[in-house]
């Protein structure tokens, strides 16, 4: 036996005896099994928490925004909606309402659909790590702000609807990480304009040869975050520097952050930098 399967149903099958079952298998969840020592992917562990739910759920949440290609998904937590209330360690249960042309079938599994899904993200959690959640299936999937209001309106009384369509203002497919979408927020929570994502900066030929994370074309000031590869990749690094010149020429000033910089000194340096432009 090969991927998860359900322990039952592989010995009723013949496929294997119960003695090869304990010898050769890891029980994962109750009467969910994996070749021992597997690692599993993603897509697997949401397998084994759909096999235990009886074949009865819906993939749904982080978990489904991962399965629809969101990236910097966090954590182990499978996520379902299925009405259990004692779900094991690393399977997160809710009970809600899912209409059925609210699901899809992805790799296999059925997994609410982005539009579902963005409606879940947005109604729960903090407000920063939902935006940055959104921002990621957005890149993902392009899914329409307004069809997912469209979606709301058959959901009038779940809990979070009020605060839907504020964290769809906040949403920006150009957001490449979660700490951009981290960044954006700070910017935006410390009352400057909203900044543009991933701008263009053009090459002699007139074609984008850079893009900037984000920040205000019209007075020539970026904000980006530099992650441990700007540090760690010589190559990166030598073609950082060529990029930083090539933006210095065109008279761009760029705010470069990193981690273990905090909120004020980040805001500090903004500052600085717009007020050298004359200010918004």
């Amino acid at each position: 036996m090969e991927g998860v399967f359900r322990g039952s149903e592989a010995v009723a099958l013949g496929a294997l005896s119960r003695h090869e079952l304990r010898m050769n298998y890891c029980r994962l969840l109750p009467d969910v099994y994996a070749p021992k020592r597997a690692e599993l992917t993603l897509r697997q562990r949401a397998e084994v928490a759909w096999l235990w739910s009886g074949r009865r759920a819906v993939i749904s949440g982080v978990t489904a925004s991962a399965l629809l290609g969101a990236k910097w998904v966090d954590g182990d937590v499978v996520e379902l909606n299925w009405p259990n209330h004692r779900a094991p360690v690393g399977v997160r249960t809710r009970n809600d309402t899912v209409l059925d042309d609210e699901i899809i079938c992805v790799a296999g599994l059925p997994v609410t659909t982005a539009e579902r899904t963005a409606f879940d993200l947005a109604r729960r959690g903090a407000e920063g790590i939902a935006v940055a959640r959104l921002d990621a299936l957005a890149r993902a999937t392009h899914f329409k702000a307004d069809d997912l209001l469209d979606l709301a309106q058959r959901h009038p009384h779940v809990k979070g609807l009020r605060r839907v369509q504020r964290m769809l203002e906040l949403v920006d497919a150009g957001a490449e990480s979660p700490k951009e979408s981290w960044l954006r927020m700070l910017l935006i929570s410390a009352a400057y304009p909203r900044p543009a994502t991933q701008i263009p900066v053009l090459g002699v030929d007139g074609y984008p040869r850079y893009y900037l994370d984000m920040g205000w074309e019209w007075i020539k000031v970026a904000v980006e975050y530099d992650g441990e590869h700007h540090r760690e990749d010589q190559a990166a690094y030598r073609k950082d520097i060529i990029r930083m010149e090539y933006l210095a020429g065109l008279d761009w000033i760029v705010v470069r952050v990193v981690k273990g910089q905090n909120r004020h000194q980040i805001l500090a340096r903004v500052e600085r930098a717009v007020r050298s432009r004359g200010g918004f």
